[in-house]
């Protein structure tokens, strides 16, 4: 007798829905952002932009918005609808510079959040600042790159309790297209920068822990002008 003829209808289900599960698991999931079509806006205001000859998304501080934000909702997001993340392949090209008029202590900074939770505010991320990857300071260059896991882990707070673990140096330049990859997996995260095969930052103890999921935002800091474009995300099996 089939094997199959003991296997009840509850079983093919479960067998179906396993296998859905596999194949969307990996599926590449791909955004232009040529438009801010898709997006929710946290504290920014975006239109299509071209720099340097490339099509892309310019983000920059919501000043009416924030003004009216109180000192813990101050994140600027933009969240990609609809997509869930917890592990897998985030790439991007990004931008950043500092705004016109921006204080001394701008940086350009720009980055993508991921595992982000409802509330906009609970997250983890990578990020860039720009202005630091040729500074003549050499403790600036070493905070070329960070990583951050809000609300609880702000960059102050690694950099204080933890010198020089969450954040490192890598060539940068402000307003110029700088591509970024960051692998996520459990509770560990690479982050790498342009076309080179070793990672830039290695984190091995993501704060938000190993099964965490949320969603996927655009990262801008303040007085910054962000620009993003070709978002792709390649989601894997938790």
């Amino acid at each position: 007798m089939d094997s199959n003829s003991h296997r009840t209808p509850l079983a093919f289900a479960i067998m179906a829905s396993l296998l859905v599960s596999a194949t969307t698991a990996g599926q590449t999931k791909d955004y232009a952002l040529d438009s801010a079509s898709g997006v929710r806006l946290v504290n920014l205001v975006a239109q299509p932009a071209v720099l340097q000859g490339k099509k892309g998304l310019r983000l920059t501080s919501d000043e009416a918005a924030l003004k009216q934000a109180g000192p813990a909702d101050i994140e600027q997001l933009a969240r990609i609808e609809g997509l869930e993340f917890s592990n897998g392949t985030i790439e991007a090209e990004i931008a950043g510079a500092p705004s016109e008029g921006a204080s001394a202590g701008a940086r350009g900074f720009v980055g993508v959040a991921f595992r982000l939770q409802d509330d906009m505010k609970t997250y983890d991320a990578f990020y860039i600042r720009p202005t630091n990857g040729r500074a003549d300071d050499q403790e600036r260059r070493n905070h070329a790159v960070q990583y951050i896991s809000h609300p609880q882990w702000p960059w102050m707070r690694l950099r204080q309790e933890t010198p020089s673990k969450y954040e490192s140096y890598v060539d940068l330049l402000p307003g110029e297209w700088t591509k970024i990859k960051i692998e996520v997996h459990g509770d560990k995260a690479r982050l790498y920068i342009g076309d080179n095969a070793q990672p830039t930052l290695i984190v091995n103890d993501v704060k938000s822990g190993a099964q965490k999921r949320g969603g996927v935002a655009l990262w801008v800091g303040p007085e910054t002008v962000g620009h993003f474009r070709n978002l792709r995300v390649v989601p894997s099996a938790d």
